[in-house]
């Protein structure tokens, strides 16, 4: 074990803790969730939804996965959803790709990261699917949770068109987060 290599990339994931999110940010929620806080909000959504989607999940992988997501966010921070149509189609997961590298690229377990995390944005499997239904679903619980706390209107747009998950269960539990909305 090269405990120097080891200690670089845990030093990269510590910084997700002081990276912002920053579309909460721009929509002027105050003290919003920084990406590890989301991270874990993803990773707990995924722990919970592997147990009621109907589909044969490999629980550790997609752990791994959700774990995985936005770690190359400590070197590129987060880029909001409405920059990315400025941007070239492919560009942002190019990039995230190429910080990927750079933070996992001195480990025995590189290779194994990269795959894991090259799955989920591939979005063709049960796992990566149900991460991605994770990532979202986590998103619209906190936008939720910051209209519910603070009254902020600047979350409008999150809700503007429906959002299709890859699994019923996720929709279900969507729908139900958009009637809860309606009663705000």
């Amino acid at each position: 074990m090269n405990v120097t290599s080891i200690l670089k990339i845990l030093f990269h994931g510590n910084q997700l803790k002081r990276t912002a999110r920053t579309g909460w940010v721009q929509r002027g929620v105050p003290n919003s969730e920084n990406v590890a806080a989301h991270s874990y909000g993803v990773v707990f959504a995924t722990l919970v939804l592997a147990q009621v989607v109907d589909a044969e999940i490999n629980l550790e992988k997609a752990l791994a996965m959700a774990a995985l997501h936005d770690l190359p966010e400590g070197l590129t921070t987060d880029i909001p959803t409405p920059a990315w149509r400025y941007l070239p189609k492919g560009v942002k997961t190019d990039v995230e790709r190429g910080a990927m590298q750079e933070i996992v690229d001195e480990q025995p377990f590189a290779n194994n990261f990269m795959s894991i995390w090259e799955e989920l944005h591939e979005k063709q499997t049960a796992v990566s699917q149900l991460v991605d239904d994770a990532d979202k679903l986590d998103m619209f619980v906190q936008a939720v949770v910051y209209e519910e706390q603070t009254g902020n209107k600047h979350l409008q747009e999150f809700w503007q068109r429906p959002y299709q998950f890859h699994y019923p269960e996720v929709q279900a539990l969507y729908d139900a987060l958009v009637d809860r909305r309606s009663n705000l």
